[in-house]
This record gives C-alpha cells, structure tokens and sequence, in this order.
C-alpha cells in the first residue's frame, strides 16, 4: 500500500496520499496552501487519480485547495458538520490575529461535501477508513484509521491531523478549542490504539500510539476508556 506525504505553504502542513498497491485510484487528505501543484504533478507521475478528499478538521492551512482538488477530478470532499463552515469563512476559524492574512480573498467549498460522523466507515479507491471525532483543536476534528499490510503483518495508521503531533498536542486557543476536551479525545479514541499504530500528524514527522504515550509530556498520566 502507498502511504505517503509532503508538507506545503507556509504553515508546512502535511498532504497525504494514499492508494493500494498497483492501483490507479488513491484517497488525498488535508490538500493546504500550496498543496495543489505538488499534489497535482505526484499525481501524473504516479498515473493516479484521487477520488476522495477526506479533512481532519476545517483550518485554513489543511483546506485551502480542497477545492481545486475536489473541482479537478469531480470528488467529493469530507469533513466534520461542526467545521464545515470554515470551507467557505475560514477566517472564523483563525481568530482575529489571522484574519488581515486572508483579507480580501474569496473562499468557496467544493461542490460536494459529505458530513463525516463519529463511527463512520468511508469506503474509497479500495481502502477503509473509520472515523473518530476528536474535537479539542477544533468542534469538528477528525481521526482518520486504516489498516496497511506490511512484511510483519497488518499495522493501522490514524491520520490524525492537529489533534496529535510527534511530542505534542493540537494547539486549543483558537475559536472552537478546548483543551480540556482535546486532552479526552486523544485519551479516548487514540490512546486506546495498539503501541504500533503509526501516528501520521497535520505537521511534524510521523510517530506511533505507544511513543507517544510513553514520552509525549502532554500524556503523563492520561488514559482512555471506552
């Protein structure tokens, strides 16, 4: 299974693609500002076609060419009835000290976008992927999980855009944020997960469930329930 990834614009925020082996059909996640001519140009090279684009959460820097893709391959984009607002007014999202950066700019949301739930199932490009809601960094945060099979057997990744980072926790300041919310999310719905998980974050290098529960200083002494 192709599992890879670039950071782009200037918040460096991670783009994924994925895809099965020898497919010719991927799924994108978090296309941000400047993602497009990358996202576009591996995409040629590779003979693939996304047909999905799927958004941890509606901040200007994991959404802003959502749309491009979204309108240059007719896909449907998915995310988070609480963030869907951000698609088309992302500056209520970024607080006042963001908002001059985007003056005058005009934002629209892709012509198809479909509401993702907690416990959802996304079948695309021949790949599952369940749904977490993880609200914290904002209302309508998302947990992206699938299964990859490797030389040592089958291992999940959570694509878990600014919920969770290598060493450290989603930002909570913004409009929407809660840390103390965060903080259960991440304790519920990720801490939970095998040691093995590989941890595939909004910004940063990748990691695993029981790194970061063993050495992340946001996680001392925080454990999930079900």
């Amino acid at each position: 299974m192709l599992v890879t990834g670039f950071p782009a614009g200037m918040f460096q925020t991670n783009c994924y693609i994925l895809a099965q082996d020898d497919a010719q059909e991927c799924v994108v996640v978090d296309p941000g500002q400047d993602a497009a001519e990358p996202l576009f140009e591996f995409l040629d090279q590779s003979n693939l076609t996304p047909t999905a684009v799927l958004l941890t959460h509606g901040h200007l820097d994991h959404v802003w060419n959502a749309y491009d893709v979204c309108e240059k391959f007719g896909i449907p984009a998915y995310i988070h009835p609480e963030d869907r607002y951000m698609l088309s007014d992302p500056g209520r999202g970024i607080g006042p000290t963001m908002k001059p950066f985007i003056e005058g700019m005009t934002f629209v949301e892709p012509g198809e976008v479909i509401a993702l739930a907690d416990g959802d199932v996304i079948e695309q490009a021949g790949m599952s992927f369940a749904v977490d809601h993880t609200p914290g960094h904002t209302q309508g945060s998302v947990v992206f999980r699938t299964r990859v099979d490797t030389e040592n057997g089958p291992v999940e990744i959570a694509l878990t855009g600014d919920t969770l980072f290598q060493g450290s926790i989603g930002r909570s300041d913004l409009p929407g944020g809660n840390h103390e919310q965060l903080l259960r999310s991440i304790a519920d719905k990720l801490l939970i997960l095998a040691d093995d998980t590989a941890v595939l974050p909004g910004h940063g290098g990748s990691s695993t469930v029981g790194a970061e529960r063993g050495s992340n200083p946001f996680l001392v002494g925080l454990s999930g329930s079900k």
